[in-house]
């Protein structure tokens, strides 16, 4: 049973760090673009 347990913690931990991680590129993909308007935005 305890195993099952920790299998599960394991799949949850790791969901969290590939939703973390989306959203940290995901972040810097958008600042990225803003980055971009103001570039082209100044010529």
């Amino acid at each position: 049973m305890s195993s099952d347990a920790v299998r599960e913690e394991k799949a949850r931990r790791k969901q969290m760090m590939i939703r973390a991680l989306i959203y940290i590129v995901g972040t810097h993909l958008f600042a990225g673009f803003v980055g971009l308007l103001f570039v082209v935005g100044h010529r």
